[in-house]
């Protein structure tokens, strides 16, 4: 089966999503347990408690990160090229707070010295932290608009002080964003605790998924608001076939107010997406309450596929809007690869995908119970 050039593009931004909802949900968690690890962990024992939930899962989860960021240089590379590029800086921070993590997870347990330990569990803290934070200011400021443009060799440019340097990133819708990524996250974080371990370590994480679910809510409803009546939309007034050759430049776009809410006026079905976020949200923090994390977990990942895919269809069919020459932004429709290279990638991917969940899954079932001091006193010479 051979699928059409604009069939390919749609099934690209749709995989490309499906990573990113993959991240979220699996090493999402391992940094929501991570972000909560100095706060609900009160002794050494109860924090290697915590961090022996994730330890064996974590390096795997991270590979949805290094998949997606893959995909999308395959799939889109002008996007590739012209984000990594951009938010460089922010990049960098993030790549240098996730060095934490696998140093943290094999070396903080190696000494028993108290500060030691301390100090990495901050480490683990910033790894989870910062990323989980830094993520939503990316997509907060994907949603204003990028400030670059394209020149006749299609090659990127930034305006003004660069978006390669950080401050600019952090503006306050962007840190709105980052606040309900973090939130979401560490709310995600929470329900795994309480599903993996005993008391008292699962009631304080129950607790910590009531506060995070709270503020994900209702920092995710302000940011709606924000978007229909504080950011200026993009809209494509003109375009070439959509299953031709990629060329950004040569379409037309224009800013207009509230523009990102029109796929909810054209396609009343995309409501689903902020529904699902703010329900799965609801339910996490319900079923938390009624001592049933299993369920909770898997309201949590609704929620997060809700929120995630609120942002996709609102910004449907731009990926990276330039705020300073729109008719340069991209799009799912030119910027991606050629009708060869999708196919050939769709194809390894209906291929390995399905073996990759598979084995993902087996880990999981083998390695499953709930982690107890006891056990952790029994195997104080583990690696975590």
């Amino acid at each position: 089966m051979i699928f059409d050039y604009e069939v390919l593009k749609l099934i690209w931004w749709i995989l490309v999503g499906a990573l990113l909802i993959g991240f979220a949900v699996t090493d999402g968690m391992d940094m929501g347990v991570g972000n909560l690890l100095p706060f609900i962990g009160k002794t050494d024992e109860e924090r290697r408690v915590m961090i022996n939930t994730v330890g064996p899962h974590w390096d795997g989860n991270q590979v949805w990160f290094i998949t997606a960021g893959g995909a999308i240089f395959a799939a889109w590379p002008s996007v590739y090229a012209a984000a990594f590029s951009g938010f460089y800086m922010a990049m960098m921070l993030v790549l240098f707070a996730l060095f934490f993590r696998p140093v943290g997870f094999d070396y903080r347990s190696k000494l028993g010295d108290s500060r030691w330990r301390k100090a990495w569990d901050w480490g683990l803290f910033a790894g989870g932290a910062i990323p989980s934070l830094i993520f939503g200011v990316a997509f907060g400021n994907l949603l204003q608009g990028v400030p670059f443009h394209l020149d006749e060799l299609l090659r990127a440019h930034y305006e003004g002080a660069l978006l390669s340097a950080l401050l600019p990133l952090l503006n306050p819708f962007a840190l709105l964003a980052g606040v309900i990524s973090f939130s979401m996250l560490t709310m995600h974080g929470g329900i795994w605790l309480q599903m993996r371990t005993e008391d008292p370590i699962a009631s304080r994480a129950a607790k910590a998924v009531t506060i995070m679910g709270s503020i994900a809510a209702v920092a995710f409803a302000l940011g709606g608001v924000w978007v229909a009546y504080g950011i200026d939309g993009y809209v494509i007034v003109q375009q070439p076939p959509i299953n031709a050759l990629p060329n950004p430049l040569a379409k037309e776009v224009v800013r207009e107010a509230g523009a990102w809410l029109n796929i909810y006026d054209s396609q009343p079905i995309a409501m689903l997406a902020p529904v699902v976020g703010f329900v799965g949200i609801g339910l996490t923090i319900l079923f938390s309450k009624l001592k049933r994390p299993g369920f909770g977990f898997v309201t949590s990942g609704l929620g997060m596929t809700g929120i995630i895919g609120t942002a996709g269809l609102s910004m449907f069919p731009f990926i990276m809007p330039s705020s300073t020459q729109p008719s340069s932004s991209l799009t799912i429709w030119d910027a991606a690869s050629s009708h060869l290279t999708l196919t050939v990638m769709f194809w390894a991917t209906a291929i390995f995908l399905p073996l990759v969940l598979s084995y993902t899954v087996w880990c999981y079932y083998r390695m499953w119970g709930k982690v107890t001091v006891e056990e952790i006193q029994a195997r104080s010479h583990s690696a975590y």
